[in-house]
């Protein structure tokens, strides 16, 4: 369909005539879009008023029209088409150019009824056919965000290698005094809103003998961003160590470092790791989020009845609670809610923390400084010193800080801590081999929380099949019909999944429980008497039902299972 075809058109006659709205109908939203004072268009209008819904309106206009309605997983982006037309007017019209040739474009857009948008799409691309797909308005504006984002990090990064040369791969380029709009400068800028953009929680800058690589952990996943010339790295290194207060002449010793920056309309909390390699630094940037978006974010991430289980624990006077799983499970995530949700009360909380991520009204926060003396366990034993009704420990390490932890919980402190073990069960053990006396622990254990971040499947390019007779032996012979999986699409990088939820099992202290830590029960036994009992709901029923409720995959609860059996 070229442009000229809509000329003509009007959308109340389309909508009339496919009968999604009367006559009547149309004049009142007619009459109520001139008084409005935002000038939306009519489409828009009858839907952001609830007059009609985007799928009926795109439909009616799809079917009149003869041009596909389609959702975006089902059109392949080519950045070079998208390039084409400038990134104002993709956004001023709502439409993204997906493929072109020499003399034609394949056009999404959520309204392919404004003529005066075609038109200049032809004038600006040169192109003289226009194929129409209809797509809906918020599809489109996630597709401009990610399209142009990744056009600006390409382009960034060509700019850099030119400008690189032939420069030595270890010569050192000191980038404090550079004028802001350097290559370098703007490619680390645009590789920071790239990453930001796309939800990934962590940078690698990787050196390798004829490049540098750069890859991005998005949803959990490490996927590739893009290659840059090794002769940028050092380039790079000295930037980024710069903005994190890293000593730029140490490049044999791994180092840590922090910055803060703003970044077009939002603040960057950054936590920076070096670390030798054979071709150079390897850096590792993880971003520190201030909002971080959860599912069931008013319930600290959990479903009721875990959240009702974890309210309970919160009225304990006093006692140890730790969060446990592995690395980015998201458990300083959790233990910030607890502070917030604890904050509210009539209080003194003081923390002792590796970095501070985050910063919580009313609560007293400390980031360890070994250089200074400042560590966990001498952290906390000035803390004890301050009065405090509440105290966060970052994470339990060593055997003196849990030592510390346990005692300030017998002399009437609330502590919460996070703890590395793979569910809530073997993080007794894991205490006790810390070298915790197994009577301390016994009364002052509360509850343990283990956590997991499971991966959702993809909206966009989600797909229902038949259960497979090794998919029910890998649910532990639960029989069901239907699963879901991701395809894998443009909005989630070919991963097949976006967005993640997470998973919790939680442990409540009894008196059951007390006695057999304090006398000679070993760890099967505690892990038997949960089971009959059904005390906890384990991390593996969770995933169970997110497997059956088509959020997540049997692939993501195979992966996970070795975790939580």
């Amino acid at each position: 369909m070229v442009a000229g075809q809509t000329q003509q058109l009007r959308l109340g006659e389309v909508l009339i005539e496919s009968g999604d709205l009367t006559e009547e109908q149309l004049n009142d939203a007619l009459d109520l879009q001139k008084s409005s004072p935002e000038r939306k268009r009519l489409g828009e209008f009858l839907i952001d008023n609830g007059i009609i819904t985007e799928n009926r309106l795109n439909t009616a206009l799809a079917q009149r029209l003869g041009i596909p309605y389609l959702p975006i997983s089902e059109c392949p982006i080519d950045l070079d088409a998208v390039a084409k037309i400038p990134k104002a007017v993709a956004q001023k019209f709502n439409l993204i150019a997906v493929s072109t040739d020499r003399n034609s474009m394949r056009l999404l857009i959520s309204d392919p009824l404004n003529y005066y948008a075609l038109e200049d799409v032809k004038l600006i691309s040169h192109v003289h056919q226009l194929e129409i797909v209809i797509c809906d308005r918020n599809e489109i504006v996630s597709a401009i965000q990610s399209s142009y984002s990744e056009i600006e990090a390409q382009k960034a990064s060509r700019d850099a290698n030119e400008a690189a040369g032939t420069t030595s791969a270890f010569t050192y380029v000191d980038l404090g005094e550079t004028a802001d709009d350097t290559p370098v400068v703007t490619l680390i800028n645009s590789m920071l809103h790239k990453a930001h953009s796309a939800g990934a929680s962590d940078i690698h800058i990787e050196p390798f003998e004829d490049h540098t690589q750069i890859r991005i952990r998005v949803d959990g996943q490490i996927v590739d961003y893009t290659k840059l010339s090794q002769s940028l790295h050092s380039s790079m290194t000295a930037r980024i160590k710069i903005l994190s207060s890293m000593d730029i002449a140490e490049k044999r010793a791994p180092q840590d470092g922090h910055f803060r920056a703003k970044l077009e309309d939002y603040e960057l909390n950054v936590r920076v790791s070096s670390l030798p390699t054979i071709y150079g630094e390897k850096l590792v940037l993880r971003f520190l989020s201030q909002t971080t978006l959860l599912d069931h974010a008013t319930t600290f991430g959990m479903e009721q009845d875990d959240y009702e289980k974890m309210l309970a624990l919160l009225q304990s006077p006093h006692g140890v609670l730790y969060i446990t799983g592995p690395t980015g499970s998201g458990k300083t995530t959790t233990l910030y809610m607890l502070v917030e949700f604890l904050s509210t009360r009539n209080v003194n909380i003081a923390t002792i923390e590796d970095p501070v991520e985050r910063t919580i009204v009313k609560v007293n926060q400390s980031q360890i400084n070994p250089l200074a003396g400042l560590t966990f366990d001498s952290g906390l034993r000035s803390i004890l010193r301050q009065d405090p009704d509440i105290i966060m420990i970052g994470e339990t390490r060593d055997s003196e800080t849990a030592t510390i932890s346990v005692r300030s919980a017998l002399t009437g402190h609330f502590v919460l801590s996070s703890l590395h073990t793979n569910d809530a069960v073997s993080a007794i053990v894991r205490l006790l081999d810390m070298g915790v006396e197994d009577y301390l622990l016994a009364n002052s254990l509360v509850g343990i929380v283990a956590q997991r971040l499971v991966k959702k499947i993809c909206s966009f390019c989600r797909e229902e099949y038949d259960a497979t007779e090794a998919d029910i032996r890998a649910m532990g012979g639960t029989v069901i019909e239907r699963l879901a999986r991701g395809k894998g699409c443009h909005n989630c990088n070919n991963t097949g999944y976006k967005g993640r939820v997470a998973i919790h099992e939680i442990l409540t202290i009894d008196g059951n429980i007390r006695n057999m830590i304090n006398g000679t029960a070993g760890v099967e036994e505690i892990y038997k008497y949960v089971a009959e009992t059904g005390v906890m709901k384990t991390l593996q029923t969770s995933l169970l039902k997110l497997v059956r409720e088509r959020v997540t995959s049997v692939e993501e609860l195979l992966k996970l299972t070795y975790f939580v059996q």
